[in-house]
C-alpha cells in the first residue's frame, strides 16, 4: 500500500512512463484519468513502446505521446535509455509517474533531472522517486488499484475512475464503413479474437482458450442470438489459433478481420458489437476501455489481478479458481496447467455471456 499521501502539486507538465505493454498501458489509464482530474490544466504526455502507443493514440488526457522503441524496457539497453533521457529532459517536466516496478526505470527520472518523481516501489525498488507508493508483491491487488496507489501517494482522489480508451474519431470512422461494408448491424453481431499472450515483454501462449472450446462458445451464442455473424480479429501471431477457430466455425457467417485493423479501430468496432469474446490479453483490455461488452476468459492468470478494470456491468472475467504465483504472471505460470481439465467449461463460460448479454 501507498504511504500517507502529501498534496503534491500543482503541476504544468507532467509525463506517465509506462513503456510495455498493451493491457498494462489500459490498466494505467484509471491514473492517467485522475491526473487529468486533478490537474486539469496541465500538458500530460506518456512515453510508451512501440508496440503498445497504439492503444493511446488520439486518447482526449493526452497531449502527445513519447516514443521509447521497440523494447518492452528502454532502460535495459544503452541506446534506447539515452534517447528516453534526452527526450525527457527535453520536456521540462514537473512530475514524472512510473506506474512500473523496474528498478532500470526508476533510474531514468533522475537522469532526466525531473524535480517530482512518483511511482511503484515495490521490494525498494523505487528507490529514486519523492513520491513512493510502497506496495506488496504478496496481496493480490488488481494492477490499476496498485497504480493507483501512486494517485494516492500524491494526495489526488483516484475514486471512481476506470479504464479508459475512448476511440478516436478517425478509428470510430473507420468501425462505421465497415459496418456498412460488411453489413454488419449494431449489436447483432459477435467480436471474437482467439490469440493474445505474445508482446515485447513476454510470451505466454498457454492463457488461449484452446480454439475448439472457443469455437464451441461462439456457436452457442450465435444462437442465443438468433444467427449472429462473427467477425475475428487478430496478428499475425494469432493465426495459428485462428485457422483452427475457422475451421470449427460456419464459413458463411465468418468475417475474418485479423491483420486489417489497428488497434484502435478493433476497440471502435468492438462498441457495436453484441459481445467481444477473447482471453486475457491487452487487445481485450482494449476492447473494454473502448466502451465494448466483454468476455474474457482467464486460466492460467488471476483475474483479480488482470480483469477488465471497468464497470461491472460491462465485463465478465471467466475463471476456475487455480493455484497462482502470488506475484503474479511476472513470476511465470504453472507448467502444469491443463485447460479440459483446470480451465473453464463452455457452458461456464457461456452463462456468464449470456449474464453479460441481458445486461444490454
Amino acid at each position: 500500500m501507498s504511504s500517507s499521501p502529501v498534496q503534491a502539486g500543482p503541476f504544468a507538465r507532467i509525463v506517465i512512463l509506462k513503456p510495455c505493454c498493451i493491457g498494462d498501458v489500459i490498466f494505467a489509464t484509471p491514473l492517467l484519468m485522475a491526473l487529468r482530474r486533478a490537474y486539469p490544466e496541465a500538458l500530460i504526455d506518456w512515453a510508451v513502446s512501440t508496440p503498445a502507443a497504439g492503444a493511446l493514440e488520439g486518447h482526449p488526457a493526452l497531449h502527445a505521446l513519447i516514443p521509447t522503441g521497440k523494447l518492452a524496457n528502454p532502460a535495459s539497453r544503452a541506446k534506447p535509455l539515452v534517447r528516453l533521457v534526452w527526450a525527457l529532459r527535453r520536456g521540462h517536466y514537473d512530475l514524472i509517474v512510473v506506474p512500473d516496478r523496474s528498478r532500470l526505470l526508476a533510474v531514468v527520472p533522475l537522469m532526466a533531472y525531473i524535480p517530482h518523481r512518483a511511482g511503484l516501489d515495490s521490494a525498494g525498488r523505487g528507490f529514486s522517486y519523492n513520491y513512493p507508493a510502497h506496495i506488496d508483491p504478496q496481496q493480490i491487488r488488481h494492477e490499476s488499484e496498485i497504480y493507483l496507489d501512486i494517485g494516492r501517494a500524491l494526495g489526488i482522489d483516484v475514486e471512481g475512475v476506470w479504464s479508459y480508451a475512448p476511440p478516436p474519431p478517425e478509428a470510430a470512422a473507420t468501425a462505421t464503413t465497415l459496418l456498412s461494408s460488411h453489413q454488419l448491424t449494431p449489436g447483432r453481431f459477435l467480436m471474437v479474437h482467439p490469440g493474445g499472450g505474445v508482446n515485447a515483454g513476454m510470451s505466454m501462449v498457454q492463457k488461449r482458450y484452446p480454439p475448439p472450446l472457443m469455437a464451441a462458445l461462439v456457436k452457442q451464442i450465435e444462437v442465443a442470438l438468433e444467427g449472429a455473424q462473427i467477425v475475428i480479429v487478430g496478428a499475425a501471431s494469432d493465426q495459428e489459433a485462428i485457422s483452427v477457430l475457422k475451421t470449427h466455425l460456419e464459413a458463411a457467417k465468418v468475417i475474418d478481420l485479423s491483420e486489417k485493423l489497428t488497434l484502435r479501430q478493433i476497440g471502435a468496432l468492438a462498441v457495436h458489437a453484441a459481445l467481444y469474446i477473447g482471453n486475457d490479453n491487452g487487445v481485450g483490455h482494449l476492447a473494454a476501455a473502448s466502451g465494448a461488452k466483454v468476455l474474457m476468459i482467464f486460466g492460467p492468470s488471476d483475474p483479480r489481478r488482470y480483469a477488465p478494470f471497468v464497470p461491472p456491468d460491462q465485463a465478465r472475467a471467466v475463471w476456475r479458481p487455480i493455484d497462482l504465483p502470488p506475484e503474479g504472471v511476472s513470476a511465470g505460470i504453472p507448467l502444469t496447467f491443463d485447460w479440459e481439465r483446470d480451465g473453464i467449461s463452455v457452458s461456464e463460460a457461456f452463462e456468464a455471456a449470456q449474464s453479460l448479454l441481458h445486461q444490454r
